[in-house]
């Protein structure tokens, strides 16, 4: 059995115990990530937790699960995939941060991995997406820790909610079968929509703005039926450089609270080209965050019509 051994490194400019926080909240991964669509704990307690993951690989959507140890004190996070996707057989490594000085660090990314049956066609696949995804991965954590401090006025979450006097069942069918929304939301122009396997979506949609012009959009879909369907768009407007989602389904006493929760990085760039030339922050994130709520409010108006005919 042919077992690969790698390492990438980055040195960044942001103190080591920060930097080691970043990694261990997996919360923050599809934020600082570019690979990574969405990551959820299966169990965790004292320095142990497993976690399941979602991410593409050379353009393809995957999930696996992993076994994580903690070690704050040594800077250290190791891992194992538990159960892997092929062609991977197996895989693990290690997260090591080394302080330089009081503002800069080191980050190790360590991977041992083996491929199906020792296939070489699979090392090979296996090879290319941990050296893409570590570069990625490290270059998006570098500029991440570093902005950190600095983005927190461009980066912003907020949510809507619709009660529905209905099932959170009809409620969640309604926004997981994105296919069907060229035929059901009038701001939908056009659907490409895959189901790779179940609850692992890609929904590529033209959306209508107000204006007339038609945006297209892509993103991964995870879903968690009834209650949670969790998404990550990597085809973004010239506005954002990041936009993450949840739409959740909680049953209460009269019925279903939907909410569609929203959680953006302004392209600061992009701000005086796409608003002119007096724009400010505030007016970009007023704009974004009127956009997204305009359709998700919509989708949700139509969720809730869609359940409440089948009580």
């Amino acid at each position: 059995m042919t077992t690969r051994q790698v390492e990438h490194e980055i040195t960044v400019g942001a103190p080591a115990a920060a930097v080691y926080r970043l990694i261990a909240d997996v919360e923050n991964w599809p934020r600082i990530f570019p690979p990574t669509i969405y990551v959820d704990h299966v169990e965790r307690s004292a320095g142990e937790e497993r976690i399941r993951i979602w991410a593409t690989a050379n353009g393809e959507a995957k999930n696996w699960t992993s076994r994580r140890t903690l070690d704050p004190d040594g800077l250290r996070i190791t891992f194992r995939q538990e159960v892997s996707a092929p062609p991977v057989a197996a895989m693990g490594g290690a997260w090591v941060i080394e302080p330089l000085s009081d503002g800069s660090a080191r980050i190790r990314l360590l991977h041992d991995y083996r491929a199906v049956d020792d296939d070489p066609a699979g090392l090979r696949w296996i090879d290319e997406a941990v050296d893409r995804n570590s570069r990625v991965e490290l270059a998006a954590l570098k500029t991440n820790v570093e902005l950190a401090h600095a983005a927190e006025d461009v980066t912003f979450s907020f949510e809507d909610t619709v009660q529905i006097a209905g099932s959170s069942k009809d409620a969640f069918d309604f926004v997981d079968e994105a296919g069907l929304w060229a035929e059901r939301l009038p701001h939908v122009a056009s659907v490409r929509f895959t189901e790779h396997s179940p609850g692992l979506q890609t929904l590529e949609m033209d959306t209508l703005a107000k204006d007339g012009s038609t945006h297209t959009t892509k993103s991964y879909r995870v879903t968690f039926p009834h209650h949670r369907i969790a998404y990550k768009q990597v085809t973004l407007p010239a506005l954002m450089t990041l936009h993450t989602g949840l739409w959740t389904f909680t049953e209460n006493g009269s019925g279903v609270a939907a909410t569609s929760q929203h959680t953006v990085t302004l392209n600061t760039e992009n701000i005086a080209r796409v608003l002119g030339p007096d724009a400010t922050v505030a007016d970009a994130r007023a704009y974004v965050q009127g956009a997204l709520s305009t359709n998700s409010r919509a989708t949700l108006g139509h969720a809730k019509d869609h359940a409440e005919k089948r009580r």
